[in-house]
């Protein structure tokens, strides 16, 4: 696939400027890890991305997570089926299917979710 300016993803840049960066959230100590690097095009990364965003606690337990390390489950139960994509998110031991649209939504997806996590607990970063 040729990609042409058009459909250059205008986030791709600040997501890839991210890769290895952690950020101190509160005061309390939460932090934020981003690993994003480019990979092959793939079915199960069709965008052609290898990414982890997650919030932790101070001790280091994952809070909140993007990521597209493996398939996720459409729903629970029986007849449940694997999506090709690997793009999912998890929150405490909860996952779920994300759907990828571009970088810059993946950003504020995830920062979304981390400012609900925060209120859900009453915690005021």
């Amino acid at each position: 696939m040729v990609m042409t300016t058009t459909d250059r993803d205008p986030g791709l840049d600040t997501l890839l400027d991210l890769h290895e960066q952690t950020l101190f959230v509160d005061e309390a100590g939460h932090w934020v890890k981003f690993n994003v690097v480019r990979c092959v095009v793939t079915s199960e990364r069709p965008h052609g991305l290898r990414y982890s965003l997650t919030l932790h606690a101070p001790d280091g337990t994952r809070l909140v997570g993007f990521d597209n390390a493996h398939p996720a489950r459409e729903r629970r139960g029986p007849g449940t089926r694997r999506r090709s994509e690997s793009d999912h998110w998890h929150r405490l031991r909860s996952i779920g299917p994300y759907d990828y649209k571009d970088a810059a939504m993946l950003l504020g997806d995830f920062w979304t979710e981390v400012d609900d996590f925060f209120k859900s607990k009453g915690i005021a970063p």
